[in-house]
C-alpha cells in the first residue's frame, strides 16, 4: 500500500497539493506514482510565471520505464519550481512527499475542495 499523507489533497493524475500558510500550493507526484514509474530519471519543470488552469499539463516526469505528464491539481500562476529535484530527480523516489516539484499561487484556492482527500485517493487510483 502506498504512502498517503492526511495532510494533503490528491488528484486522480496522481499529483498531491499542500495548502502552504502563506496561501500558496506546493505541488508534487504522489508515493503510488513515483513507485508506477520506477526510477525516476528525469525532470522537466515548468516556467515561472506562467499561469495555468486546474488538469493542464505543466510538467514531465521521465523514468527509465516511461514519460509521464504532469498536470496542475488546480489552476494559478507557478511561482516556483523545485530545481533541486530538477538536478537530482531520483529523490522524489526516496521521498515524494517531501521532494515537491512546483509552487502555485492559486487563482481560485476552493478549487483544492474539489481534490481528493487521502482516504478518497487511497480507495481510488491510489490503492
Amino acid at each position: 500500500m502506498a504512502n498517503t499523507p492526511d495532510n494533503l489533497k490528491y488528484a486522480e493524475s496522481h499529483e498531491w497539493a499542500r495548502l502552504e500558510a502563506d496561501g500558496t500550493v506546493t505541488i508534487g507526484i504522489t508515493d503510488h506514482a513515483q513507485e508506477a514509474l520506477g526510477d525516476v530519471v528525469f525532470i522537466e519543470l515548468p516556467d515561472t510565471g506562467r499561469t495555468v488552469k486546474a488538469q493542464e499539463q505543466v510538467a514531465v516526469v521521465e523514468s527509465v520505464k516511461a514519460a509521464s505528464d504532469i498536470y496542475a491539481p488546480i489552476g494559478g500562476e507557478i511561482i516556483e519550481t523545485n530545481s533541486e529535484v530538477a538536478g537530482s530527480p531520483e529523490q522524489v523516489n526516496t521521498d515524494p512527499y517531501g521532494n515537491w516539484l512546483f509552487r502555485i499561487k492559486p487563482s481560485d484556492v476552493k478549487e483544492l475542495d474539489g481534490l481528493l482527500t487521502a482516504e478518497q485517493y487511497s480507495a481510488g487510483p491510489g490503492a
